[in-house]
């Protein structure tokens, strides 16, 4: 009898060891945990998209990210994927941080978030890997290193330099001239801002930058036009800016206003819908863009390829227009996907 028991015991030690074994396998896309197994239960998904939650905390709520979440809508029809956005009261990191910390506890199986401030959002992604969600963001590849995956539209100082090409075509490569950013933490701006402002040094010897750090809209057409209004008054002479934060229709009122539409050259981060009117005025001289639509819907659909056990690597096809074959570097997914506006093609875009 005693024979039997500890036999019955030792076969029970085992099961257990086994069980525990099993907990904490881990499959990994690209730099991240699988949430293949269910937290509640165990039992183990398949890829049907269907069987996966994937929540985007977006920046704010404006035309732009209005935009994206009509993609993250489309990937939801075209595949089946629980996929929503969640939209923060406030354009900052606390609230970003607090939709997180909710959908942490849901358990859901992946967050996509374009962040107001990456770093500040660091310790709440390392809490929700910690519990096995997926994490991916848009606009933020300086944390690659703290996230599953980064997916970007394009290498963000090609970008950049776009910028400072159209603002200097505009000028004649001649003037003074500012930069707006939506923040000074807000990173791909200050990618955007810093390569444009290097480009035009490096190219343009006659063309000042009127200030060491680029000014801050707050990421709203009322701060573009006010901040404008400043400047003017402290460089008169000033003959051009450049938005990285899509406000540039608030400095193009600022100069109708003051009638110097025809003097000063406005480039600006732009969705059609926005700047089609400026554009066709001439009170802007250039936009560039890529669809947020397309940029929702290509990190989404990355972060249920991770959460499903599955792989992001270069060549992987995103399933959306300028993410058809990503190249992937150091935790991050390159797209090609950058827009040019300007009065002769602005009315070919429909968002």
């Amino acid at each position: 009898m005693k024979k039997l028991v500890s036999v019955l015991l030792c076969l029970m030690l085992t099961a257990a060891m086994v069980t525990g074994c099993g907990s904490s396998d881990a499959g990994s896309g690209t730099g991240g945990k699988s949430t293949k197994e269910t937290k509640e239960t165990g039992e183990e998904k398949t890829a049907d998209p269907e069987e996966y939650q994937v929540v985007m905390v977006v920046k704010q709520s404006d035309s732009w990210f209005d935009d994206m979440a009509t993609g993250v809508e489309q990937l939801k029809k075209d595949t089946g994927l629980n996929v929503s956005v969640q939209v923060p009261e406030t354009g900052d990191a606390a609230s970003q941080i607090s939709i997180m910390e909710d959908l942490i506890a849901q358990g859901v199986d992946a967050i996509c978030v374009v962040p107001n401030d990456p770093e500040a959002l660091v310790p709440t992604i390392e809490k929700a890997r910690e519990s096995g969600i997926v994490v991916v963001t848009h606009e933020a590849p300086g944390i690659a290193g703290d996230v599953d995956l980064d997916v970007e539209a394009f290498v963000n100082e090609e970008f950049g330099k776009l910028f400072g090409e159209k603002l200097a075509t505009a000028m004649g490569g001649k003037g003074q001239y500012a930069g707006f950013v939506g923040g000074l933490t807000m990173e791909t701006h200050m990618a955007w801002y810093k390569a444009a402002v290097a480009y035009i040094e490096e190219n343009y010897p006659d063309m000042e930058c009127v200030s060491k750090e680029p000014y801050e809209d707050g990421n709203s057409i009322d701060g573009a036009h006010d901040k404008t209004l400043e400047i003017l008054k402290a460089y008169p002479d000033i003959k051009g800016f450049f938005d990285c934060s899509a406000q540039g229709g608030g400095i193009c009122e600022t100069l109708q206003e003051k009638n110097k539409t025809d003097d000063i050259k406005v480039v600006s981060l732009a969705l059609p819908s926005m700047s089609a009117t400026y554009l066709e005025d001439g009170s802007m001289a250039a936009g560039l863009a890529w669809r947020p639509a397309d940029a929702g819907y290509a990190t989404c659909y990355a972060a249920y390829l991770l959460a499903s056990g599955q792989k992001v690597e270069t060549g992987t096809d995103l399933k959306i227009t300028g993410y058809e074959e990503v190249e992937v570097k150091d935790g991050v997914a390159y797209g090609n996907a950058p827009l040019e506006f300007s009065a002769d093609n602005i009315n070919d875009y429909n968002f």
